[in-house]
């Protein structure tokens, strides 16, 4: 009997769902930077670059060159370099910036404003709407002028005035932006706030919507499937989730969201196989350990332990598996050395080491490992150990029994052994 192939809570798709039709904008080279323990050499940028390249994503968003000579210098470098992906740089909503940006080189301009009131009020000198709005459309305007792709984005959207979102998104997308952006700047938004302001956005706007949100709250992944779910194109990640504070939605972590909804297209458009190179790179640069349980290439993200979930894995890892590890170059290891292991799992690892064993008598090595490991952690060489020196005991005891057996009819055979 072949395992079920579908979801049956599934619910019909959504015509204006892009779970299977998605862009990214990695910006491990902006948001990235912005990290606390972030300080990018050239050659680590180019780097970084490519291997994104390589796996795939859409587009590059890099730090505005307005920040500094070298990051000028770096953004010149990297739209020289001839990859697939598109050059992006961040700027703030100013014809100066916008004109430095263009002239370095790039596929598009980001550009941003606050439209919160704490930003108006406390970033912008206490700009109101109206001025704001025409600020944004000379800009877009000017870098429309240039060739270049433009987005524009509110800043701190999720505490900006609806009225006010949606007035200047009217306006910009009528001024022909390639992409207009929503941004949680503070990670305040929930996946059911994030559905309603990108559904309503959809409604309002014809050009692209590209979603970016921060994990101060923890919901930055599930604001990113949500968010497509609700009709948004492109979504902002950055490796390991590295930004801001508590960083942006993560790219691996994104991966394995959009796996179990849109499997075809991720396989088709990205090297997955990737992810843990690219991970532990940048992790290296910037100083800090994969998390534990970070999805995907965390320590043990294809790890079980408990003995009914190791029994299910063997006979079929969909059981206990949303995620294959061959898709992403890993491999599951079923965990034989706790109090908690079952005999299934001890019966696979006795096969591993060329042994052989009935079923009872594994159930009683079984119980031995267990009661080893309710003293102390075992390692896997202890369990080896154990399950080797009982295989041992096993053979002895049957050498013995075979002597004996032997002896016994030398006897009546009226033999004696010398």
């Amino acid at each position: 009997m072949s395992a079920p192939t579908g979801n049956p809570y599934a619910r019909i798709d959504d015509l204006l769902s892009n779970v299977r039709n998605f862009k990214i904008i990695e910006s491990t080279l902006r948001e990235g930077e912005q990290f606390a323990n972030s300080h990018y050499s050239t050659e680590t940028k180019i780097k970084i670059a490519t291997m994104l390249d390589q796996f795939g994503v859409d587009y590059l968003e890099l730090t505005n060159p307005c920040s500094s000579p070298q990051s000028r210098a770096d953004l010149e470098t990297i739209c020289k370099l001839g990859l697939k992906a598109k050059i992006l740089t961040h700027t703030r909503c100013t014809i100066g910036d916008a004109k430095i940006a263009c002239d370095a080189g790039v596929d598009g301009v980001d550009v941003v404003i606050g439209t919160s009131q704490f930003l108006r009020e406390h970033s912008l000198g206490g700009k109101d709407m109206v001025a704001i709005t025409k600020q944004a459309l000379e800009v877009i305007e000017y870098i429309k002028s240039r060739g270049c792709e433009v987005r524009f984005s509110t800043e701190d959207s999720f505490r900006s005035d609806l009225v006010d979102l949606l007035s200047i998104y009217k306006a910009v997308s009528q001024a022909g932006v390639d992409r207009v952006g929503i941004a949680d700047t503070v990670g305040c938004a929930s996946p059911r706030q994030v559905y309603d302001l990108v559904r309503t956005l959809r409604g309002c706007v014809s050009c692209d919507i590209e979603v970016h949100f921060h994990d101060d709250t923890g919901c930055a992944v599930a604001n990113a499937f949500s968010a497509l779910e609700a009709g948004a194109t492109h979504v902002d990640t950055s490796v390991l989730g590295i930004g801001e504070r508590n960083g942006i939605t993560p790219l691996g972590a994104l991966m394995a969201r959009m796996m179990p909804s849109s499997r075809d297209y991720v396989l088709s458009k990205y090297n997955l196989k990737m992810i843990k190179s690219i991970e532990d790179f940048v992790a290296e640069e910037v100083e800090i350990n994969t998390p534990f349980n970070n999805p995907i290439t965390g320590f043990c993200a294809f790890t079980h332990k408990a003995g009914i979930h190791a029994k299910a894995i063997l006979n079929s890892p969909s059981t206990y598996e949303i995620l294959k590890p061959e898709d992403f170059g890993l491999t599951r290891y079923v965990h034989f050395t706790s109090r908690l292991t079952g005999w299934n799992v001890i019966k696979s690892r006795i096969s591993q080491l060329g042994l052989i064993m009935t079923d009872d008598q594994v159930k009683e090595v079984t119980a031995k490992i267990k009661a080893m490991a309710d003293i102390r952690p075992l390692a896997i060489d202890d369990a080896d150990s154990i399950i080797r020196s009982f295989h041992l005991e096993l053979n002895n005891g049957e050498g013995q029994k075979g002597q004996s057996e032997q002896n016994g009819q030398n006897a009546q055979n009226g033999q004696v052994e010398a």
